[in-house]
């Protein structure tokens, strides 16, 4: 077994999403490419579907400054200021990934019959409990993937913007396996995401838990937090894994709200909103 682990029981309960009731390995790379990342997690995803790996792997960590582009991304959503961008594999469109944002890519079996969709709202979840440890409520927004600041109504932001991004979301499942994942904005500079339509999304604005919260945080004050959140949440129901507004259905050939950032990669699927398959 490996020396770094997440745990938060012994036993796994029977509402585990994951395969393997062994612990997940928490490894913290610190800032790595993205592009050494991508192969990592695809070799990694690869071996644990062969079998060779066995057991599930958390990846945390931050990327140098970079632009990556899902599956669904648009033209009119690049950056207008001329900056590279990697197209990769995953579902979504157009994020920003840098320092002072905390990456997370599980690489995690899913126990059958795969429930995507439940997945996705698993790591919200676990993002938004972490989010209120810190004095920041977040919620999810229907029809949108991800962690959002929603102000009460009649309130103004500074920013005009009364639903605000904290945390982006964007998977791939193959073979049964996760891979890509989720990314946290802790204290990133937020004018990197100015160049772009952030997830493709106009109308909504992205914000950071730093300056939700009104203090100073980093990557080494959440860290620990992130990785116990994400394996308790795929272990264990949170009691926030319900998105409000919403009744999706499960498996891999059903859709996602309209702009879950998913990707299969499951003989059969279907081709639906949201969801980039091949068959």
């Amino acid at each position: 077994m490996p020396a770094d682990t997440v745990t938060d029981h012994t036993a796994i309960a029977a509402s585990s999403l994951r395969r393997s009731a062994e612990p997940i390995e928490n490894r913290r790379l610190g800032v790595v490419d993205y592009r050494d990342t991508y192969d990592l997690q695809h070799r990694l995803a690869g071996e644990r579907a062969d079998g060779t790996l066995d057991h599930d792997v958390l990846l945390l960590l931050e990327h140098p400054s970079v632009y990556t582009a899902g599956k669904r991304t648009e033209d009119a959503d690049r950056p207008t200021n001329g900056a590279e961008v990697i197209d990769v594999d995953r579902g979504g469109r157009i994020t920003w990934h840098g320092p002072g944002q905390l990456v997370g890519y599980p690489i995690v079996a899913l126990a059958e019959p795969l429930d995507v969709v439940e997945y996705v709202r698993r790591i919200e979840g676990a993002l938004i409990a972490v989010c209120a440890a810190h004095g920041v409520t977040t919620t999810r927004v229907e029809g949108r993937s991800g962690v959002w600041v929603v102000d009460e109504p009649g309130t103004v932001h500074p920013s005009g913007q009364a639903e605000r991004k904290l945390g982006q979301i964007g998977i791939r499942v193959a073979r049964g396996v996760t891979l890509h994942g989720f990314a946290l904005n802790v204290n990133p500079d937020m004018s990197a995401f100015e160049a772009i339509v952030p997830c493709g999304i106009a109308d909504a604005g992205v914000t950071s838990l730093s300056r939700e919260a009104g203090v100073e945080l980093n990557i080494d004050d959440v860290l620990d937090e992130v990785a116990a959140a994400v394996a308790a949440a795929l272990d264990h129901p949170t009691g926030t894994d319900q998105p409000t507004g919403t009744d999706q259905p499960t498996g891999t050939d059903q859709p996602a709200a309209p702009d879950h950032q998913t990707a299969f990669d499951q003989p059969g699927t279907s081709t639906v909103p949201g969801v980039a398959s091949e068959q």
